[in-house]
């Protein structure tokens, strides 16, 4: 397994990346880059521009009057702006039409840059020049410790790619979480599931994605227990911080939602997670299908992991923990922000 390969992808749409411009898109459209699903193929499926194809794909390109041949390339806005450990080319079911080179670059843009204000940016190799075959997946390791907002692909000299994936750390911005009562587990501020008892069906993280399921193929779903106990997740929190309310939303899943739920938190600032104390957030309480469940909790202590339990088994759509930031929690997340300025 790739090392980096469990970590979000940073870009992919329904975390919010989008394709934002792109040289050219004779064939196939530059969004399909982001893509949620696997790639797919129809064979003998032609429309006014030829073979349908689940990707990216470019005109061919020739020598201008001076010999010069070019190269195409798309730039992608990262849904979630973060440290890219990793990314993955994905030329699936382009055989005799995919680019034989391609490079990624970085940048990092505060604010909503227009793809005209991005030609400005400062750009960082993050993938050199490397070979590509057709119909497979390239993965690229990834050492830049910065934040990044954006990415560039470039292919060479054209061709078709089916996706671009970025896998990476989500780095939230202070500015906005500071003050405010905040999700502690969203994806989008830095939460993230560490352990869980079972991914058969889908994984865990997908709980803290923003937005509501989609189908219940977009939350987490456990294979069926057979034998004693029952399923759990722990999720480390965006940072140090009190939980308000819980929200458990089995929305979808309406023959496989576990009969009842509970959560229990821990703080592991001092201590390692498997001998840390861990106490009541909300107990065992019954859930339905197919709805989304609120609570609200009294709690007063400052929790960095919460422990999700279902009973037996099942699973979640969404998973949100609203709630205050601990003054070292907001001091944690300003201080990270600060050390992977660009």
């Amino acid at each position: 397994m790739i090392a980096f390969a469990n970590l979000p992808d940073l870009a992919v749409r329904t975390l919010g990346g989008s394709v934002v411009a792109a040289s050219d898109e004779s064939f196939a459209a530059k969004e399909n880059l982001v893509n949620p699903w696997a790639p797919a193929f129809r064979p003998e499926t032609f429309g006014a521009k030829g073979q349908e194809y689940d990707g990216w794909e470019t005109a061919r390109r020739r020598p201008d009057a001076d010999g010069a041949l070019g190269h195409d390339w798309a730039v992608v806005r990262l849904g979630l702006p973060g440290v890219i450990r990793g990314v993955v080319v994905d030329t699936a079911w382009f055989k005799g039409n995919f680019p034989p080179y391609a490079s990624v670059e970085a940048c990092a843009v505060d604010g909503h840059p227009s793809p005209a204000e991005l030609v400005d940016a400062e750009w960082t190799e993050i993938v050199p020049r490397s070979t590509l075959k057709g119909d497979a997946a390239h993965s690229f390791d990834v050492g830049l410790e910065r934040r990044s907002t954006h990415v560039r692909l470039n292919v060479f000299p054209d061709g078709g790619v089916a996706r671009l994936r970025v896998h990476g750390e989500v780095v939230p911005d202070p500015r906005l979480l500071t003050g405010l009562t905040v999700d502690l587990a969203a994806l989008e501020n830095g939460g993230r599931v560490v352990e869980c008892s079972d991914m058969f069906y889908s994984a865990p993280d997908n709980m803290l994605f923003p937005g509501q399921a989609r189908n219940q193929a977009e939350g987490w779903e456990t294979a069926r227990r057979r034998g004693p106990g029952n399923d759990w997740a722990i999720i480390r929190l965006a940072a140090p911080g009190v939980v308000r309310l819980v929200e458990v939303d089995t929305g979808h899943l309406k023959f496989n939602a576990p009969a009842a739920v509970s959560l229990t938190g821990a703080d592991t600032r001092s201590i390692a997670l498997g001998a840390a104390a861990w106490h009541e957030v909300l107990p065992r309480t019954r859930v339905q299908p197919d709805g989304r469940h609120r609570f609200r909790v009294s709690g007063e202590r400052v929790v960095t992991h919460v422990r999700l339990d279902i009973h037996p088994d099942g699973g979640l759509a969404r998973l949100r923990l609203l709630g205050d930031l601990a003054p070292d929690g907001e001091r944690l997340l300003t201080s990270r922000w600060d050390d992977l300025a660009p």
